[in-house]
């Protein structure tokens, strides 16, 4: 009577907590994990920390470009008319960049933010033989 008793609570169990169960664990085996995603400003934020700037800006100071770089490259601006007359060259009051950085961090903010413009970003400055 005890084996009994025990066997039925332990096959009660088993069902309640999907136990033993294969067609469930099939279904869970089969669902795509999610990738682990990083959200767009800190990858930007990330490959910018890896840039040498002249002075220290800040991440806010930083993250002003990307958003209006996307703006105007979806206007069909240029990344030369971005660090010319566009008045988006990455610098600051008390913090810049040289030429070669300031382009590494356009693609930086064009990768995170606007991605569908980033084979045209490439090409302009693999063009321009700067980068």
């Amino acid at each position: 009577m005890r084996r009994t008793t025990t066997a039925i609570l332990l096959a009660v169990g088993l069902a309640l907590t999907g136990c033993g169960n294969n067609h469930d664990d099939a279904k869970t085996a089969a669902k795509p994990h999610a990738s682990p995603t990083v959200d767009k400003e800190t990858a930007y934020l990330d490959a910018a920390h890896e840039i040498t700037f002249n002075g220290s800006p800040s991440d806010a100071e930083l993250l002003a470009y990307p958003e209006s770089w996307c703006a105007a490259l979806d206007e069909g601006h240029s990344v030369a008319w971005l660090l010319g007359e566009g008045d988006l060259y990455p610098i600051g009051d008390e913090w810049g960049t040289v030429k070669q950085d300031a382009y590494e961090l356009v693609v930086a903010g064009v990768k995170a933010y606007c991605p569908g413009n980033l084979d045209a970003v490439k090409a302009e400055l693999r063009a321009s033989g700067e980068y």
